[in-house]
């Protein structure tokens, strides 16, 4: 496999995991599920997010293999589908906070 610079369905695969990954409830999850696995209500709680457009927002990640679900004991848990994920919040969040700390202004 190559670089996205070489690799056009690469690329266009990567785009289209950011795509959904860009909304903030999504970014949200993602990032919570970085942590540990969750149930819907768990999350629903932890976020701050009705239980129903968590819902929509998971169907969501699902379909673009970033979630995975699992039943257990009558509840469906999510985890990551990529684990890579996590590094991917990292950076983000640590980008994030150094644009905030004056250290990511417009060139």
């Amino acid at each position: 496999m190559g670089t996205l610079v070489e690799e056009r369905p690469q690329a266009v695969a990567c785009a289209e995991s950011l795509k959904a990954l860009a909304h903030p409830v999504r970014l949200r999850v993602i990032a919570a599920l970085c942590e540990r696995e969750e149930s819907v209500i768990g999350l629903s709680h932890r976020l701050e997010v009705p239980q129903a457009i968590l819902s929509q927002q998971l169907r969501i990640l699902r379909m673009a293999d970033l979630v995975t679900v699992k039943r257990e004991n009558g509840f469906a848990l999510y985890a990551l589908a990529r684990p890579q994920l996590r590094n991917l919040i990292a950076c983000i969040e640590k980008c994030h906070g150094e644009a905030a700390a004056g250290g990511g202004g417009r060139r």
